[in-house]
This record gives structure tokens, sequence and C-alpha cells, in this order.
């Protein structure tokens, strides 16, 4: 790592937006390549805090002001990464499905998703399935992540995938669920492709999905 791509890696551990935003306009400032400013210091940085969570080091307070602080960079970077063309790692459509209105679980995988190379269609709360399945139709998304709190609206999970399959679309799609009620026996039951616990096991859920 050069040196402007470690302090963007310090700040994004240490939630720090300012230092991430100084670091990601100098080192484009001095024609660094933009792929390696995303992947060496901000997917890198993400990495590292979805391990402290996982090892109890770090809690979702600091995980989201951690995501956030790389969101503030990739903006920045976002530009320089489309005129390069960089590949990103896959295209997510995520949402809170219908009937339910909370989004800091949903916004904090997409985060952690975009912090690891993967382009986001963030659907925002209360989606139907029809939303899903047109973003399937026609942004050639990869993997559907459905969040919900609520037990009332966990059922919506499986009328979504049912959705897919009568659109003959459930084929070109893999099918994530989470949130507080979901377990890994419900995602089985409705024929999810997996379940994530946390947002840091999301990123690695959606990679090994894409590889597999």
């Amino acid at each position: 790592m050069t040196n402007h791509t470690e302090e963007i890696f310090s700040a994004i551990l240490n939630g720090d937006a300012a230092i991430v935003t100084k670091h990601v306009t100098a080192a484009l400032d001095e024609n660094m390549d933009p792929q390696v400013i995303l992947s060496d210091g901000m997917i890198a940085a993400m990495q590292k805090v979805g391990d402290l969570f996982e090892n109890g080091e770090y809690y979702v307070p600091e995980m989201l002001v951690a995501a956030k602080a790389m969101q503030t960079g990739l903006n920045i970077l976002k530009p320089s990464l489309l005129a390069n063309e960089v590949e990103v790692a896959g295209k997510v459509a995520i949402g809170t499905v219908k009937g339910d209105l909370h989004d800091i679980g949903k916004n904090l995988v997409g985060l952690m998703l975009e912090g690891a190379g993967f382009e986001i269609v963030d659907l925002g709360t209360d989606v139907a399935p029809e939303k899903f399945i047109n973003v399937v139709k026609d942004q050639g998304v990869q993997i559907v992540a459905l969040s919900a709190l609520l037990t009332t609206t966990i059922p919506s999970m499986e009328q979504i995938i049912s959705a897919l399959k009568e659109a003959k679309l459930r084929d070109t799609v893999k099918v994530i669920v989470g949130g507080a009620p979901v377990t890994d026996d419900y995602a089985n039951k409705i024929g999810a492709d997996g379940y994530t616990p946390d947002a840091s096991r999301a990123v690695k859920l959606a990679q090994s999905l894409l590889s597999s």
C-alpha cells in the first residue's frame, strides 16, 4: 500500500470521512490507479472492519460509521472507476420487503457490499415484489438481497421468490435473506440461496454465491 491507500485504510477503520476524502482526492490528483485506491484502501479496510466485527471488537455503530466513511470516498472515486471501466464484483438489488420500513440493517449490508466492490441497486423500504422483478429483468442484477425486521413481514420474502419463479427469472438470480426474525431454517424453507445474520457475513455469502 502507498501512503494514500494506507491513510484511506486507517481513516475508514476510524470512521473519519474527512481524512478519506482528503486522501482519495490527493491520490486521484497524483494519477493513482482508481482500482488500487479501491482495492488496497477501501475494500481492504472493509474486510478488516468485517473481521473486527466478527471478533467482537467492533459493533454495529463502529461498522456503520466505517461504512459511511468508505462510501464518502467511493462517491469521489466512482467517476474515475467508471471512466476506467473497473470490473465490479457483481450487481445486487437490495430492499426491505413490503410492509416493513426498517432500513438500518439493509443500509449497512448495502454499504458493506459496496465496500467489497459490488454495484448496489437500493430499492429502499416497503418494496413490493414487482419492483424486485423489474430490477432483475431490466438491470442485470445477479443477487437479490431481502431484509425484514418484523415477523409479520417475512412472508413477503417467500412471495418475492414465488414471483421470481412465476416470471421465469428465479434461475437467473441468487436470493439472500436477512433480518432479526429470519433464520437459516426459514431461508431454506422458502427456497432462498442463503441467509446471513449480519452485514459482514453478507459480503462473504454474496462472494461465494457468485463464485460457485
